[in-house]
């Protein structure tokens, strides 16, 4: 066994002359225990956090969106599908159109955005199954059906119950029309009938009204012509690759995104917010190591004369600087072994038993996940600590009292 590692040891689990040594080094230990187990549990928050993000997002927006870059409409004849679709990665294809409109139901009326779809969109998003309210069969549903955001129903004070029928009026301005007489003239109105309620998240449940692409066309007098192309990738597939082929085929005149380039800020915002939230912890789990310096400072004080019983014995003054150092990152490391333990048993404990649990959250309780990466971060960060806080007092203090 190495005998710096032998020494230090025995003077980590050994009783030392003055009590007071022995509580330090333990308390050393325990900081660093708790500043890596909330490294721990907090990186694994944000971990919870943004793949419920995401798994809201990819219950309404696309894996690749493709629109124009300049214009809002394009026809559906003249876009190279066929290409597109043949692509590797490429596991569904589905054509849309949106548009602001006004919905009317009863004496209730509000804005919103009403989006026309192809079947295939709820294979592609699963949205069919976040519906609250109703029921939706899309190979029964007639083309003019509607499925209402839950903040837009609640505006309409809006509810499903039983088998009714529930008439809405959905109108939009007629485009190229000048303004005359009658107010009538200048909007295009239908009838619909609301089939359901979802709920995905406060950005789409306010926002949007989801029909079939046939209506909403038909509504604006936009037949054939589409807003936007909307795919869905396999799993394996490379979205970088993908989109880069995409852009090849359809040309300048067209932007091709994901869906994380789609909701930029908000994914951004969340890995902001996660390091910064990682450098603060860091910055109390360095004050946390001080503690190492004032449990050095004793022991070397503490040692004298165990450390000239060892000069006489030929220690070199190297090997007694060593064996202090190596003190140091044992308390250092066994913190971050214990702290690491214990933040992936609480994160453990949340996933099954659900300990913190979110009243009237999109989610029953506070989501975590444990991610290996994150505790390679922490390792690294808590051994730099370590090795610091080991260094100057075994530098300095062994010149200066040994």
């Amino acid at each position: 066994m190495n005998f710096p590692f032998y020494i230090a040891k025995r003077y980590l689990v050994s009783k030392k002359s003055h009590n007071v040594i022995n509580i330090i080094s333990w308390i050393s230990v325990l900081g660093i225990t708790i500043g890596t187990a909330a490294l721990i549990i907090v990186l694994s928050a944000f971990n919870g956090l943004q793949t419920l993000v995401e798994e809201l997002y990819a219950s309404f927006d696309p894996d690749i969106k493709i629109t124009l870059v300049e214009g809002k409409t394009f026809e559906s004849a003249r876009f190279p599908a066929d290409e597109i679709q043949a692509l590797p990665g490429v596991k569904y294809y589905n054509e849309a159109i949106e548009e602001v409109a006004l919905i009317k139901y009863d004496d209730k009326q509000t804005v919103t955005a009403i989006k026309g779809v192809k079947p295939v969109f709820f294979q592609m998003t699963g949205m069919d199954s976040l519906l609250i309210e109703g029921q939706f069969d899309v190979s029964k549903a007639e083309s003019n059906y509607l499925l209402l955001g839950w903040g837009i129903a609640d505006k309409l004070a809006f509810y499903i119950s039983g088998d009714a029928a529930y008439q809405f009026s959905v109108i939009v301005p007629k485009r190229g029309t000048k303004k005359g007489l009658a107010p009538d003239s200048e909007f295009n109105r239908k009838m619909a009938y609301a089939e359901g309620i979802f709920s995905v998240n406060p950005d789409f449940d306010t926002k949007y009204v989801v029909s079939s692409l046939e209506f909403v066309q038909g509504l604006l007098k936009h037949e054939g012509q589409l807003s936007s192309v909307e795919l869905g990738l396999s799993e394996d597939a490379d979205w970088d690759e993908v989109k880069a082929q995409l852009q090849a085929i359809v040309g300048d005149r067209f932007k091709v995104q994901t869906r994380y380039e789609l909701n930029e800020l908000i994914f951004k915002t969340n890995k902001t917010e996660k390091w910064i939230t990682f450098l603060i912890l860091s910055f109390i789990l360095v004050i946390a190591s001080f503690n190492i310096i004032g449990s050095l400072t004793m022991l070397i004080i503490d040692k004298k004369e165990d450390v000239w019983t060892l000069r006489t014995m030929g220690a070199s003054q190297k090997m007694i600087r060593k064996l202090f150092f190596t003190e140091g990152m044992l308390i250092n490391f066994l913190g971050a072994i214990i702290g690491m333990s214990l933040g992936a048993l609480i994160c453990w404990m949340q996933l099954q038993f659900s300990l913190l649990k979110l009243e009237g959250g999109v989610v029953e309780a506070y989501p975590v996940e444990l991610q290996l990466i994150d505790f390679v971060y922490v390792g690294i960060i808590v051994t730099i600590i370590g090795l610091l806080a080991s260094w100057y007092p075994v530098r300095v203090l062994t010149k200066k009292h040994l």
